[in-house]
């Protein structure tokens, strides 16, 4: 090969790596110019689900507390705590000797009266009455014998005196027999006695007038109660509920009949339904929260008294919403917020408008379409060009 031919060569390689590399230089001040590379979000319509959750309790629609009406001494305790009992249920037993031997004295008096004194009466009264009626014809014949003067005045005034206290003793036996009658004022006088000492002996049983379980029971065989002392507590059967302080911020989105999905603390795998039945009148403005009351059905077995839950209520839904995760959203307030977006390989700022505001999304509706890229990198910066790198 001729020298001049070598020199050519060489000069068209030291062209082609000139052209190379004058291509590198303008490929990385092509990228500078285009900026850092930016994790950014594409802009999808998807469902949203707005949720509000509070920690509350399990209770009983109702509750219903059990005394004495009497003051005594406990003898038995026939239930205790978990037990489910039934209206009638004999739920304490006091000591009652001296209520039951009334109970027996009544029944002896009722029992004489009607065995004994009412036919002793009557049995006086036909006495008295076969008295009166030969004490009469006597008084007749003496008063016909004393107008023909055959006999003396005082004898007439003895048969007339004692025609007076026959029938003293006549009208006496009759009065006595119509208060002894069947249904007349002495048998419903110790009627009323029985009633009586049978009704305080019956209240040295105390019994459940509800159905339901038994929460607590504060005495035992041996304790002197009084009237008006908490004996035993019932959980009356009826619609289990769940007790909820919520925040009272969340009040204007909370309303009845909206669904809720509860997990009790004790079963975290063991998920039931419950919804809005009762949202308290009042703020607690101790706690800055108001009582919310979610009605179970159908009730889990699994559920007891005061038990800790977990409640999600649903309070608003979008089957398909411009959604943009909490995070995202800069500047949130009064309804309006700030989303940085990739438009025309520039970070800007777009405001937007918010919809409903769910745990970990917010709805956009306004500012925004499907298919906007929403800038995802902390570093980004406003107004710097950069190239975006989509992230599902």
């Amino acid at each position: 090969m001729t020298q001049p031919t070598q020199i050519a060569k060489i000069f068209s390689l030291k062209r082609i790596a000139l052209m190379i590399g004058i291509l590198i230089v303008v490929f990385f001040v092509w990228r500078v110019w285009q900026g850092p590379v930016v994790d950014t979000y594409r802009v999808v319509e998807q469902p949203l689900i707005q949720n509000v959750v509070a920690t509350g309790r399990i209770i009983s629609t109702s509750r219903a507390q059990i005394g004495a009406e009497i003051t005594g001494v406990v003898l038995e305790r026939h239930v205790t705590e978990g037990d489910h009992v039934e209206p009638g249920e004999l739920l304490i037993t006091l000591r009652a000797e001296d209520l039951a031997a009334r109970v027996r004295e009544a029944e002896a008096a009722l029992q004489q009266l009607q065995t004994s004194r009412r036919p002793q009466a009557m049995a006086a009264l036909k006495q008295s009455q076969a008295q009166l009626e030969q004490t009469l014809r006597e008084a007749k014949r003496r008063r016909d014998l004393y107008k023909t003067e055959s006999i003396s005045k005082e004898i007439y005034e003895k048969a007339e005196q004692a025609l007076t206290l026959a029938q003293a003793s006549e009208e006496q036996s009759k009065l006595l027999s119509e208060s002894l009658k069947p249904g007349a004022s002495e048998e419903l006088i110790l009627v009323e006695r029985l009633n009586a000492a049978q009704a305080a002996l019956a209240r040295t049983e105390i019994k459940s007038q509800v159905a339901g379980v038994v929460l607590t029971r504060d005495v035992v065989p041996g304790d002197v109660v009084q009237p008006g002392r908490l004996l035993i507590e019932i959980a009356k059967d009826g619609t289990t509920e769940v007790l909820i302080p919520v925040d009272e911020r969340n009040l204007g989105v909370l309303a009845l009949g909206q669904p809720a999905r509860c997990i009790a603390d004790a079963y975290p795998n063991r998920v039931f339904e419950a919804k809005i039945n009762f949202i308290a009148p009042t703020v607690d403005p101790q706690r800055g929260t108001v009582d919310v009351r979610l009605t179970v059905d159908p009730e889990p077995d699994f559920l007891l008294q005061d038990m800790t839950v977990t409640a999600t209520i649903q309070t608003n839904k979008r089957d398909a919403a411009i959604t943009l995760s909490n995070d995202l959203i800069k500047e949130p307030q009064n309804g309006k917020g700030v989303v940085w977006l990739v438009r025309d390989g520039t970070v800007t700022a777009q405001k937007v408008t918010l919809g409903l505001r769910g745990l970990s999304a917010t709805e956009i509706t306004e500012g925004i379409q499907p298919g906007d890229l929403v800038v995802l990198s902390a570093k980004a910066k406003l107004g710097e060009r950069v190239r975006s790198k989509n992230v599902d």
